[in-house]
């Protein structure tokens, strides 16, 4: 067994890895790039290596300063994690020619799985059913055109390499293939290095359901059961459970046989999954989608209805353990499972399942602006436990998340004795999680978990996109909260940079308990929860001994708040609620039951007779990251709707389109360059007859 292992990743799931190594006794490394400089997967391993700059290129993905950071420290094996260099077989090599052993399958096995061109191939010939599609290396974008059965329609164009839903883009009719292909290549080419595409038949409505498998390098391979990923938007998953609630055992022993039939096809040695797209109306017809040659996101699901530790036997496999029979193979999770003493089985083996279980991915994103990527600091944090509750998190507070590496910050996972058990804990669990600094999808995944099919269990990809918007709204009695507590905070002495004196009031009769002969004056704010999401609120008294408050043209209403460390307990004529909060300069974070609101305030426009603007013409960025490409010029005539630019943060793309018709007044941004959230791209002039 190993002494000491690197782990070449970072986040959760470098924390994860760390957790397990301490369980064994072994030692561990951390790497880390600047950004990650006091990250939680630094302090948790017993050392640490710095390897670069920020960008992933020049850090995690960088080979030589991973391999020397191993050499440094001794370390005798690498474990890769997922995503950054975890499918790469030249780095799998690479550990091998330096004398490291690579914590995965074979590089021969990569290479095989890790084109999927080339993948479906094999399986086909190994007599697993694949999805009908066309693709090859060197194929054009006109050659894949023609290669397209016209009742493929819609087709799934995607990369050949790489994972994770990257760079796929879905074409309905014949006139979208050509923008899909471009848009694939360029994500394919960034994310890869391998801008290689095959196109196939999109089913409509699809299940996708993965199997994990587990080999040894003495022949053994068996299947550890099935998870169920319907749940995904844009192709990346959400939320995830095992075992699905679709299938019956025959079609789950069909799936699981085909999975370690797969694996054993390219020799295939450590943990890895097997996904498949079922048609939902027909379990029994399913297909080869891709085999991901590494740890999913979602392995938590199956360890907590097995019992293993899959991160433990994919050291165990790396060291040269057999996968044996007759002995307990792990203890993580509900209990302890035992494989059955006798014959190896020619392929497989189901391990019993005990109950279920269900994981829901935390995100920096803002359900309320389309899921746009978000960043920031962690202000506050606070996650749940108890007996049923398990949370990977790569976070604390004070973490900096960037635009420059993966938007999941957590995963929370719970078990229970059935699939409801299991989803209401779940649920249970979210409500009790707050993170302030950054706005997450913690609320969207609370009303996704309350959605009537997916309590049914009537689940498919495109659930989440028929789902209606999360709304923006907030609640009267969060602006009237945090309009107090601006108020309060920027009158209080020493303290101004941090209230709505910083934001420009200085006549003296603007201060938050501005007086007036008889009586309190009228101080009006305007509070803002987002672009496009402001409100003037006014406000007459002191907070703590009780205020006016009226929200935009309503009525004004009594309003108490009291702040005991960081929880706020606000009165609102009859209601008594109690928030958490946080202050950030101007904005004033407050969180209850799993949702957060992010109040920034100023003094109310038109305070002196001025009034908001009509149509704004400036374009704005609506997330920190990178412009990857600029399509008009200064003095162009655009429609309103027209492309202006496209924006790229944590490996996702975003196009800004124009808000109104008329000229590119200013273009102040070029390719290449780093913007901010809210920064501008481009004025346009309206047009004089629009």
């Amino acid at each position: 067994m190993f002494s000491k292992v690197l782990i070449a990743n970072r986040g959760e799931i470098a924390v994860r890895v760390i957790r397990t190594l301490r369980h064994m006794g072994i030692a561990s490394v951390a790497v880390y790039s600047d950004a990650d400089a006091g990250a939680p997967h630094v302090r948790a391993a017993g050392e640490a290596v710095r390897i670069g700059p920020p960008p992933a290129a020049l850090s995690y993905l960088s080979i030589d300063a991973i391999i020397a950071a191993a050499r440094a420290t001794g370390a005798q094996a690498v474990h890769p994690g997922y995503g950054f260099l975890a499918e790469n077989a030249r780095f799998a090599r690479a550990c091998a020619a330096a004398g490291l052993t690579f914590i995965g399958p074979p590089p021969e096995a990569i290479e095989a799985m890790g084109d999927k061109i080339a993948a479906k191939a094999t399986v086909s010939a190994a007599g697993v059913p694949v999805v009908p599609g066309a693709g090859a290396p060197g194929m054009t974008d006109q050659q894949l055109i023609s290669a397209i059965n016209e009742e493929w329609f819609p087709v799934l164009v995607k990369p050949s390499a790489g994972g994770g839903g990257k760079g796929m883009r879905v074409a309905r009719a014949p006139g979208e293939v050509p923008e899909a292909l471009a848009s694939a290549r360029r994500e394919a080419r960034a994310a890869f290095e391998d801008d290689t595409l095959l196109v196939e038949k999109y089913i409509d409505s699809p299940r996708h359901i993965e199997v994990q498998v587990l080999a040894d390098a003495h022949g053994t391979v068996i299947h550890l059961g099935e998870r169920e990923c319907s749940l995904q938007r844009r192709h990346q998953k959400v939320i995830e459970e095992a075992p699905s609630p679709l299938l019956d055992d025959d079609q789950r022993t069909a799936m699981g046989a085909a999975a370690a039939e797969a694996a054993r096809s390219v020799g295939y040695v450590g943990a890895g999954t097997v996904e498949y797209i079922v048609d939902g109306g027909n379990p029994d017809s399913f297909f080869f989608m891709e085999m991901n040659t590494r740890l999913q996101v979602e392995h938590p699901v199956t360890e907590l209805i097995t019992g293993l530790d899959l991160v433990e036997w994919q050291i165990r496999v790396a060291a040269g353990d057999e996968v044996t029979f007759g002995k307990t193979i792990g203890t993580l999770g509900q209990g302890k499972v035992r494989i059955p003493t006798g014959r190896k089985l020619p392929y497989a083996l189901t391990v019993p399942a005990n109950g279920h279980a269900v994981e829901a991915r935390v995100y920096a994103e803002d359900p309320a602006r389309g899921f746009l990527p978000t960043g920031g600091t962690v202000l506050r944090l606070r996650e749940p436990a108890g007996e049923h509750v398990r949370v990977d998190s790569g976070i604390a507070e004070g973490s900096v998340v960037t635009s420059a590496y993966d938007p999941m910050l957590a995963k929370v996972v719970a078990w229970g004795p059935t699939r409801a058990t299991a989803l209401r804990r779940l649920d249970a669990a979210l409500r009790e999680t707050t993170i302030f600094g950054v706005t997450t999808n913690i609320a969207f995944l609370r009303a996704l978990l309350a959605d009537s099919d997916v309590r049914a269990g009537r689940l498919d990809t495109g659930l989440i996109e028929r789902l209606p918007a999360l709304s923006a709204a907030v609640p009267g009695e969060v602006l009237a909260a945090a309009a107090l507590v601006l108020l309060s905070r920027g009158a209080s002495g020493g303290e101004e940079a941090a209230g709505v004196a910083a934001g420009g009031i200085t006549d003296p009769w603007d201060i938050a308990d501005g007086w007036r002969i008889g009586e309190h004056a009228w101080t009006r704010l305007r509070l803002s929860a987002g672009p496009g999401n402001a409100t003037d609120v006014r406000v007459r008294g002191r907070a703590a001994k009780g205020a006016l408050v009226a929200i935009g043209d309503g009525e004004p209403a009594a309003v108490r708040v009291e702040r005991s460390g960081d929880e706020l307990l606000v009165m609102l004529d009859e209601k008594t609620l109690t928030f958490r909060c946080a202050l950030d300069g101007r904005t004033v974070w407050l969180g209850r039951d799993g949702q957060a609101w992010a109040v920034t305030g100023a003094p109310a426009a038109g305070r002196r007779g001025g009034t908001a603007g009509a149509a704004d013409g400036t374009v704005r960025s609506p997330m920190p990251g990178t412009v990857l490409t600029v399509r008009v010029s200064a003095g162009d005539t655009v429609t309103a709707g027209q492309p202006v630019a496209v924006i790229e943060a944590m490996k996702m793309e975003h196009t800004v389109t124009a808000p109104l018709a008329g000229t590119v007044a200013e273009l102040p941004v070029k390719v290449g360059q780093q913007v901010r959230m809210d920064e501008t791209l481009a004025v346009i002039e309206e047009a004089s007859d629009a």
